[in-house]
Formats: C-alpha cells, structure tokens, sequence
C-alpha cells in the first residue's frame, strides 16, 4: 500500500499534475482498494475536518497584512532605520539586509514577500556599494528565512493545527533562534566585507537617525501587536491576525495613504489566490494524513528503518534530515502536511517537546526555501532580480551551511529555543 501511493503520487508530479491532485489521488486510490468496507464519506469528512481549525483562520489574515503592508510603504521605512543605525560599520550595508529581513518577517511572516520587499529595497544599494551579485541575492534569500522563525509564521500555524501544539508557544520559540541565525548571519556579513574590502557608508547623524526613527514607528507596531497582544494575553493568534490586517489598511491607506481604497480589492484578490491553494493542499493533506493513520503506515515505516526505538537525539536527526530532503523538493506546506502524522508515534515515543520539534520543522522548512532545486525564495528572486536560476544560487551556500550549525545547536541545546517559551509560560 505505501509503495502504491508513492508511485501514484510521483508518476502524477512527474506528469505536472498541481501537488494537491498527487496528495487526494493517493489517498483515494489507497481508500477504494484497501478500505472497500469504509464509506467513501469519511475521506470527504476528514477534507473538511482539515480546515476547520479556528486557528487556520490566522493564515489568510497574515497573508493579506503582507500583500497589503508589500504594495505600501513599510518595508521602505524598515529598511531605512536600520541603516541609519547600521550602514557606518564594516559590512553594515549587508547586516542591515539580514535586520531588515528581521524586522520585515515580524511584519508579514513570509518568506517570498520578505524577498520581494527587502531585495527590491537593498539590492540596488549593495551592488552600488561594490558586493558580489550572488552574494548580495545568495543573503537575501537566505536572510527572508527569518520570517518563519520570528512570528508570526505562517509555518507555525501549520504545524501547531496539525499536531495539536500551542501556536503562542511555538511563535515565542522562534525568536531565540531567530536572533541567533541573525548574529551569525551579521558576523558572516562583516568578515565577508572586510576580506573584498567593501566600502563603509557616511555614518547618519543623530538627527537623521531620530527622523529615521519617528518614520518607522507605525510599522514597528506589527510585532509589538503579535509578540505584546499575544503574551499580554489580549488576544489570541488569531485575532492578532485580525489585528494585523485592520492596522495595515489603517497604515498604509490613512497614515501613509500609499494604497487607494479602489485598490484593496485586487490585493484581497490576490490572497484569496494564494489561500485557495493553502487551504486545498491542507484539506487533501488531511485525507492523506488519516489514510496513512487509519492504515498504520507510520508505525510501520518507523519500524522498517529501524526508528522505532531510537532515543530522543537520534530521533531529532531524522525529523531533520527527513523535512530537509522533503523541502528541497516540495513545497514546504504539503512536507508539514505529510511527514507530521508519519512522525508523531516517534515523537511521543521519544518524549520529545512538541515546540522544539516544531521550531525545528519550521527551521528546515525554513532553509528549504532558499535551498536548491525547488526553493521557492529561489524562484521569486529569478523573478524579481531577473537573474538566472545558476546566478541566485550561487551566493546560497555559505548561509545553507550557517543554518545547518543553527539546526546543530539548537538539538543539542534546546534551550536556545525553549528558554523563553519556559519563561512565558511554565
């Protein structure tokens, strides 16, 4: 049963079928021939079921902040605080790259709109400043990773709706090794500058700094509402969803007045687009997930390669190395989808935390994107850089392997992501 559902989905991408047609044609295939006694109902029930989650509600919500918030001014006013603060030192013009994906990631959580937004903005300034084209393209897809991992990620939200995990606790997780892939990526950044001896830009007076400032603080009230109003207990996830979408249009159609209100129709046009696909794909993965279970196909694979009695440690391995080969393939979304039901009898077993695992998943989700063949930063910056696929991933390597040491040290110390999840809420 699992060789046929594997060999039905791959001849179906082969064949340049959309993933969610491979996910339901397994699925359904696998539910006529092994199943015959069952009512064809229960996998149409389970499709519901998949996107029922009060809390999937946050998706298109943070989606349509980051179309609203990328088509306006913010990300202009994000990226000019930052280098006015950082653009003096050595190398400062790239770490304002990587503070600037930070900050813009807390914004919108999206990789790709981080791509669009910041690489739009920094580009131009780092090639003029005299780096590499392929490093400058190679750290900013790299750097939009950061928008997973600092929340709110729409990642996160997957994965807590799927296995059950506290959506508050895994965002707060995040941000431990949200910093830490920054200080790596900045340090990276400042000895890249002074071995090509990269130029430094004129340090910005106080003056201009306090301006830059006073300009960014609407903006910078995108994480004070997700990080205070979650942990202040004034809202939920999802209504700090809600929350965002209502402060965008405020922002950028009254304050800025950067969007017309005619406009706000072709942007909700766009996300329910976006949202459609998102919202298939997890309802076909829910009927894939429950044929999988209903079958025990997890336990079984678990058993064939010999993890069903492996520790915690050897555990986290595999998850990582499992969701690092799946990402680099398929989209990041239908790898979730997949491979937490397959893993959730080993987690347990192993008596693993459900946020780390899942701050570990968001992280190689994460790198996925920015990782080749089918990273999908990597698609959007041969779009939006019109540089060919060869060119953006060549600079991709150093800051593959930056994210690969953050992986290794976050199994070996979880308190990099659990200190202040415990903190919070224990």
């Amino acid at each position: 049963m699992t060789m046929m559902m594997l060999g039905v989905m791959i001849l179906l991408l082969l064949a340049g079928f959309p993933m969610m047609m491979p996910l339901l044609a397994a699925a359904m295939l696998a539910f006529i021939l092994y199943m015959p006694d069952l009512s064809l109902q229960m996998v149409v029930q389970q499709m519901i079921g998949g996107v029922k989650p009060s809390a999937l509600i946050a998706v298109p919500m943070f989606i349509l902040a980051a179309d609203i918030i990328t088509r306006g001014h913010s990300a202009d006013r994000l990226v000019d605080v930052v280098m006015r603060f950082m653009g003096h030192i050595r190398g400062g013009l790239a770490v304002s790259v990587t503070a600037a994906c930070a900050l813009f990631g807390a914004v919108c959580g999206s990789t790709q709109a981080t791509v669009v937004a910041v690489g739009g903005a920094m580009r131009p300034r780092m090639l003029k400043a005299g780096y590499n084209d392929s490093f400058s393209i190679g750290l900013i897809v790299n750097a939009a990773d950061l928008a997973y991992l600092i929340p709110p990620s729409i990642g996160m939200i997957i994965y807590g709706v799927i296995s059950g995990t506290s959506i508050s606790e895994l965002f707060i997780a995040g941000l431990g090794p949200g910093l830490l892939i920054i200080v790596l990526f900045s340090l990276y950044c400042i000895w890249y500058a002074k071995r090509h001896n990269i130029p430094v830009e004129p340090r910005a007076s106080w003056a201009e700094r306090l301006v830059s400032i006073r300009r960014a603080v609407w903006p910078l009230g995108f994480p004070a509402i997700v990080v205070g109003g979650i942990y202040g207990g004034i809202f939920s996830p999802t209504e700090a969803a809600a929350v965002c979408v209502l402060y965008a249009l405020l922002l950028e159609v009254v304050v800025f007045r950067s969007i017309k209100v005619r406009d706000i129709f072709d942007i909700a046009l766009s996300t329910s687009a976006v949202t459609s696909v998102v919202f298939i794909l997890i309802a076909a993965g829910a009927a894939f997930s429950w044929v999988l279970s209903y079958a025990q196909i997890p336990q079984q694979l678990i058993a064939a390669i010999g993890l069903d009695e492996a520790g915690p440690i050897m555990t986290l391995v595999a998850i990582n190395i499992a969701f690092f080969i799946g990402c680099m393939f398929v989209d990041s979304v239908v790898v979730i989808l997949i491979l937490v039901p397959i893993f959730a009898p080993l987690i347990k077993a192993a008596g693993l935390d459900p946020v780390l695992v899942g701050v570990l998943i968001t992280l190689q989700v994460a790198i996925g994107a920015a990782t080749p063949p089918f990273g999908c930063n990597i698609f959007t910056a041969v779009a939006v850089f019109r540089r060919p696929f060869i060119d953006v991933i060549r600079g991709v390597p150093p800051f593959l392997l930056i994210l690969l040491v953050v992986t290794v040290l976050l199994i070996a110390f979880p308190q990099i992501a659990l200190l202040l999840r415990d903190l919070a809420f224990r």
